[in-house]
């Protein structure tokens, strides 16, 4: 697998088209940090760690709806593998007028558009959510 963000997004997207409550994807620790920000920013339930049937770990994630629509409207990868996109602070971008999140890695950890702002540090944008 060349790009496991952009696997765990399109199961995430693909999970809530269909209405599923959870989805699992295998483990990693950037797939986890990125999965912290989505739950402190709202926009699924939260996640475990469990092992699979063949022993490998996994994260189940619970998504989140609200009134039977997907919290997560719209969830695109923006760093691919073929081409890197790196933001200084200044230049982080705004989802949709400042409604969504733009998920960032930086030196200070992965974290939101929001949080790089105050900390002050840009890095690469993973995707954004709304």
């Amino acid at each position: 697998m060349n790009d496991p963000i952009g696997d765990m997004l399109t199961r995430i997207r693909n999970a809530q088209m269909r209405g599923k409550s959870s989805v699992v994807t295998p483990a990693s620790k950037l797939r986890a940090w990125v999965l912290d920000v989505l739950a402190d920013e709202g926009y699924i339930r939260g996640y475990e760690t469990a092992t699979g049937t063949d022993g490998h770990p996994e994260l189940r994630i619970e998504l989140k709806y609200f009134e039977g629509t997907p919290v997560i409207r719209d969830i695109k990868r923006v760093s691919k593998p073929g081409r890197r996109v790196y933001m200084g602070v200044q230049d982080l971008p705004s989802v949709r007028g400042g409604l969504g999140v733009s998920i960032v890695s930086t030196p200070k950890g992965v974290m939101s558009d929001a949080h790089a702002r105050a900390a002050n540090v840009g890095g690469e944008v993973l995707c954004t959510v709304f």
